[in-house]
């Protein structure tokens, strides 16, 4: 009787209890989604900070000062007409189930979107759409660097519409959504051999190594070689201007890193840790590299130096440990700084900001050691996986570069074929020697 009686107290708490636990589940859950979209939003408005206004001052104190205007224009409108852009097919190409290569165009226009989550993380639809708005906006952005002071604004409109469709959006797919480089059908999650990569195999690309720095370093190098040099290469006319953007894109990276795990979890707080650990190593390696070739340790080396190891970081955030970090900045604090300074002098190509130097060879000095780093022994976080092979991740990680670098090349080359052609690429003589400032915009930053 005894025993029965507490079997039937047992059974009764069992039932009286279950509704509490799956409350408190319920609870948990929401608390959880909730976190990660707070987080999202805030992520969200730090990658737009970090093309608005960061890169806008950042390439805008490089200039000459005839040109500043100018290049915040770039800027500001590439934000506007990418946002509209993004809106009406960019995400769909983009993000949507289609094939090895790029999107369907099932969600145009925004069709489907919501506030509903489904993607199980607890983040809207509708803010993964606006936080991946913010990469479409800043990488074409990028490119704005390595063609300051010479090209006509129509062209460089018609350059963000066409490349972000045609060139970002096919790359994206590939590496953030089961395309070429992750080969995953992202509606059942089975793993499908293509004749890039093979079972199992998927490059590591937390953030845009290849996705962002890549594809506009190799734009960037395209483009600055068909448009040619400039005729005045006056030193930058505000080296304050560009200071405040470092600051403010190294502040908004920790979106931009840090918000790619889509989660507000220990992850992303790590993330955060090596994209500042990278940057702050990098700034040191340019700025000692500067110390010991000219005897002084400039502003513009420094900010550059950070630049560069923001960039590198960015794939490897999502495996790196601190220690991955110091070893990536060094590396890409000195490999940048040899082509920025050494290498484009000897091959004679005008990469007026740099753009070729630190974003391109960054992003893929980060790509490649993101194999490296992500091993235990460096304290890498690569899934925990026992059998992690970095010789084998290393080979991965140079085939999706190696196709990206081709791919971005062919596609650039087409666009700017076809601008050169109809809008036409470069201003004439006179509107260069005026500035653009005042020949393309009718307006001035200084009146003396």
């Amino acid at each position: 009787m005894n025993n029965l009686m507490k079997s039937f107290w047992a059974t009764l708490l069992l039932v009286l209890s279950a509704p509490l636990a799956l409350a408190e589940e319920t609870t948990v859950d929401q608390a959880v989604g909730a976190a990660n979209t707070s987080w999202i939003m805030t992520a969200t408005a730090l990658v737009l900070f970090m093309t608005l206004p960061g890169l806008a001052l950042f390439y805008g104190g490089l200039v000459h000062k005839k040109n500043v205007l100018s290049v915040l224009m770039h800027c500001f409108a590439m934000a506007c007409i990418l946002s509209v852009v993004w809106l009406v097919a960019g995400y769909s190409l983009a993000l949507t189930s289609g094939n090895d290569w790029i999107g369907s165009l099932s969600a145009i226009f925004g069709k489907g979107l919501d506030g509903s989550d489904s993607g199980g993380t607890g983040i809207p639809d509708i803010l993964t759409f606006a936080f991946q708005m913010t990469f479409f906006i800043i990488t074409p952005a990028l490119v704005v660097g390595t063609f300051v002071e010479r090209v006509k604004f129509s062209a460089v409109m018609l350059f963000a519409v066409l490349w972000g469709l045609f060139c970002y959006a096919p790359i994206c797919n590939m590496v953030w959504n089961g395309g070429l480089m992750y080969n995953e059908n992202t509606e059942t999650g089975e793993v499908v051999k293509n004749w890039l990569m093979g079972e199992n195999e998927r490059v590591i690309d937390l953030a845009g190594g290849i996705v962002v720095h890549i594809t506009a370093g190799i734009a960037a190098l395209i483009f600055c070689i068909m448009v040619g040099p400039r005729k005045d290469t006056s030193p930058p006319h505000n080296l304050a201007m560009t200071v405040i953007g470092t600051c403010m894109l190294w502040v908004g990276w920790f979106g931009f890193n840090g918000g790619s795990g889509l989660a507000a979890n220990g992850a992303g707080a790590m993330s955060i840790v090596v994209t500042h650990i990278s940057a702050a190593t990098a700034a040191l390696t340019w700025m000692l590299i500067d110390l010991i070739t000219t005897k002084k340790p400039t502003i513009l080396g420094i900010c550059t130096g950070a630049i560069a190891g923001l960039a590198a970081i960015t794939p490897a955030s999502g495996v790196s440990g601190p220690v991955g970090a110091l070893i990536i900045g060094v590396a890409s604090g000195a490999i940048c700084w040899y082509f920025s300074i050494k290498v484009k002098t000897m091959l004679g190509y005008d990469d007026s900001l740099d753009v070729v130097g630190v974003h391109g060879v960054g992003g893929l000095v980060g790509t490649l050691l993101a194999a490296v780093v992500a091993v235990a022994a460096l304290g890498g976080t690569e899934n925990g996986a026992e059998n992690y092979n970095m010789g084998a991740q290393l080979l991965t990680q140079a085939k999706g570069s190696l196709f990206t670098i081709v791919f971005t090349a062919v596609v650039t080359v087409v666009i700017l074929l076809i601008i050169k052609h109809t809008v036409g690429l470069r201003v004439d003589e006179a509107d260069e020697s005026i500035g653009l400032d005042q020949s393309a915009h009718g307006e001035t930053a200084y009146n003396d």
